[in-house]
């Protein structure tokens, strides 16, 4: 399985993904994460190779804006893949990443929020609504109840 975990820069993406991997390790589920900001160039060529080269079994979680369509088209093109929305005011998108060490310019928060083509998403996470335990809780338990199906 394939979970996509996208949202603006700011929403709180990488820091929920972490703690949703450390929620699926814990219950000793095979997992694998990639984040877009390991790549300088071709973010999601680079990502959907790694991708498709990671081991069938488990959960390959995918971190990144995916704000344009047709980076999620490449992704729905997957075999069970699943996409989670996190999303956050932008007020609070510009604030997390003024403090965060590796901020974008401001500018980019704005184009990247304004311009975001939301996911047809199977869950939707609010992070201006629930903090990164709960939101890492409820995607987990989202997970898990995919696996089960």
């Amino acid at each position: 399985m394939i979970v996509v975990i996208c949202g603006p820069p700011g929403a709180g993406k990488s820091t929920v993904t972490a703690r949703v991997r450390d929620r699926l390790e814990a219950r000793a589920v095979p997992v694998r994460s990639f984040h877009s900001d390991s790549f300088s160039s071709r973010t999601y060529e680079q990502l959907a190779e790694r991708v498709m080269d990671a081991p069938e079994a488990g959960v390959t979680l995918v971190d990144g804006t995916f704000y344009r369509r047709k980076w999620q088209r490449r992704f729905r093109a997957f075999d069970d893949v699943r996409f989670v929305h996190v999303t956050a005011s932008l007020e609070t998108c510009l604030e997390r990443n003024r403090t965060r060490a590796d901020s974008i310019e401001e500018q980019g928060v704005h184009v990247v929020y304004r311009e975001f083509d939301a996911p047809d998403a199977d869950r939707e996470i609010d992070t201006d609504r629930c903090g990164p335990g709960e939101a890492a809780a409820r995607i987990a338990a989202a997970i898990g109840d995919w696996l089960e199906r």
